[in-house]
């Protein structure tokens, strides 16, 4: 089991600066990533500053030189997919390959969609996240690309640099479990991110509801059940209680879990700010079963 930290991107974590000092004390204390949300707005927490998640992590990626970094997660279906391509590429260059692409339907959808004129039909913002991932791992490849598709045309485009990660970064899927769709569409890619309806951000997920998710995307990539596929389950550790801590996340390896992300519960009030967050990663992650 590998170790990641999960920030969001507004609050103090809306400044780059703040987020390569959480990048640098991440990787010094033994963490294995670094992941931050990608909001251009959510009304729960109107009122703070938002920061771009690609500027972030480039933040991150020059303070760092193993530690994994990413997004949990990218609404593909409010991005210009060559753009994104572009950002994604950018950073997994200067990175040196360290680059994983989290993605799903993104959310809330009234205030990320809705705000801005959008469409919150799950149904066309289900489709443009299938076509712009196929977008994207095309526009990754550095290869001449021509589509006519649904949402999205491209007419003989090649985008360079192709990205450092061949033939293209790690691409984990997000979706609420027992929601069978999202799964299905994570079992095409490279990882699952499940959230879970009986455990909001930051809570350890139920062990039973774990189990049937993973024999249900083990089931769908049956076909390639010999190529590595991540099942990333996340929640808050007692950092200062390790007993506690293997109590929580081994029956959850157990079960199939690859990676654990620290989070920290969603209603806290020190969800967007650095010492609370600062504090648990200085701990060190949790001791893998």
């Amino acid at each position: 089991m590998r170790f990641s930290v999960n920030i969001p991107n507004f609050g103090d974590f809306a400044d780059p600066r703040t987020v390569a000092k959480v990048a640098a004390a991440a990787e010094e204390a033994g963490w294995d990533g670094l992941f931050v949300w990608d909001h251009v707005l959510h009304r729960r927490h109107q009122g703070r500053p938002f920061g771009d998640p690609w500027m972030l992590l480039t933040a991150a990626a020059l303070a760092t030189s193993r530690i994994r970094l990413g997004t949990l997660v990218t609404p593909v279906a409010r991005r210009r997919p060559q753009q994104l391509a572009r950002q994604v590429a950018t950073l997994d260059v200067l990175s040196g390959g360290r680059v994983t692409f989290g993605t799903g339907l993104g959310g809330p959808v009234e205030d990320e969609y809705a705000s801005f004129g959008d469409t919150t039909d799950p149904k066309v913002l289900a489709e443009r996240l299938d076509e712009g991932l196929e977008l994207l791992e095309r526009y990754w490849s550095g290869q001449p690309v021509s589509h006519e598709g649904r949402h999205y045309q491209a007419r003989d485009v090649t985008l360079l640099p192709a990205t450092e990660q061949r033939p293209r970064p790690p691409v984990w899927v997000a979706g609420f479990w027992p929601n069978r769709p999202p799964m299905r569409r994570a079992a095409r890619w490279d990882g699952a991110v499940p959230l879970f309806t009986d455990a909001k951000h930051g809570h350890v997920p139920p062990i039973d509801q774990v189990r049937d998710l993973v024999t249900y995307v083990r089931k769908q990539r049956e076909d390639r059940s010999d190529t590595p596929f991540d099942i990333v389950l996340g929640g808050a550790t007692p950092g200062d209680d390790a007993a506690k801590t293997r109590d929580l996340i081994g029956p959850l390896a157990e079960a199939g879990a690859t990676w654990w992300d620290e989070r920290q519960i969603q209603t806290n009030e020190g969800l967007d700010r650095l010492p609370p967050v600062l504090r648990r990663i200085e701990q060190g992650p949790p001791e893998g079963p």
